[in-house]
């Protein structure tokens, strides 16, 4: 499997995503309870654990204090693999977001982002002031620094307007983030016109990109999600995927065949 620099950090070119860790189902209330109930402390660690023995080197999950204290764990009993910190903000607390990244740079992250919902408020009401403090905390602390999204047009600002060292895309925008940054899972929509919107923009962005959302949270086929990955990843790019490795305990080993299959197994030049 390919192995990316991102920001002087090597990655590998699936990394493993923390939504279902966090019980982010994207679907309905029962599934995002189903991944809680399923990963304990002890299940979460033991997935990390299987996704570096498949060469996957690289952890992409939230800043609280359930993960902290996970990966503290994870790290004391010898797990190796490596944490890009994705920032979030609190529902009563608008300005927490420096206080979680301040932490996962004092825990030892490589690399942390913006969380997607932020930076679509962010983008969707100006304020650029926002962007510009996050970057410069970000490079103050000589970690890889960059930001998440849903919206094509807040991305296509970021390249314009920001030296980042990576752009998390996401594949689809499922619920508007304008008027408030947090998570909802009512209404939510994967539609292919996002998609071929902000394939349209990864074309174009200069850094590395995390294609994040392949699959629409497991709302599209699989192999649909491989073969856009195929099709639109470049040679510097890396795909997050997040596993319930409830429903297959196999999934882990199986994503990384089909993404050597599929991705790395096509040559890419660009």
């Amino acid at each position: 499997m390919r192995i990316v620099p991102i920001g002087g950090v090597q990655v590998s070119g699936l990394c493993i995503g923390g939504n279902p860790f966090s019980g982010f189902a994207h679907q309905t209330k029962e599934r995002s309870r189903e991944m809680l109930d399923f990963f304990t402390p002890e299940k979460i660690k033991e997935t990390l654990h299987e996704a570096e023995e498949a060469g996957i080197n690289t952890f992409f999950g939230r800043t609280d204090d359930h993960i902290f204290g996970i990966l503290r764990e994870y790290w004391d009993e010898g797990g190796k693999i490596q944490w890009f910190a994705q920032i979030c903000k609190e529902r009563d607390d608008a300005e927490a977001w420096r206080k979680w990244l301040q932490g996962a740079i004092d825990l030892g992250c490589h690399g942390a982002y913006i969380h997607g919902g932020i930076v679509d408020n962010w983008f969707a009401t100006e304020q650029w002031d926002m962007f510009e403090e996050s970057l410069e905390l970000m490079r103050g602390a000589d970690i890889a620094a960059g930001y998440a999204g849903h919206m094509f047009g807040a991305h296509a600002w970021i390249r314009d307007h920001l030296d980042v060292d990576f752009q998390m895309c996401s594949y689809y925008n499922p619920t508007d983030r304008s008027l408030s940054p947090h998570h909802s899972d009512e209404g939510e929509k994967w539609e292919d016109v996002d998609r071929e919107a902000m394939l349209e923009v990864i074309a174009t962005v200069p850094t590395p990109v995390v294609h994040y959302k392949v699959f629409a949270a497991g709302n599209r086929p699989i192999l649909d999600g491989f073969e856009h990955m195929r099709d639109n990843m470049r040679a510097g790019d890396v795909a997050l995927v997040g596993m319930f490795t409830k429903d297959d305990p196999e999934m882990i080993r199986k994503n990384v065949d089909l993404f050597e299959e599929y991705v790395d197994g096509v040559a890419v030049t660009a």
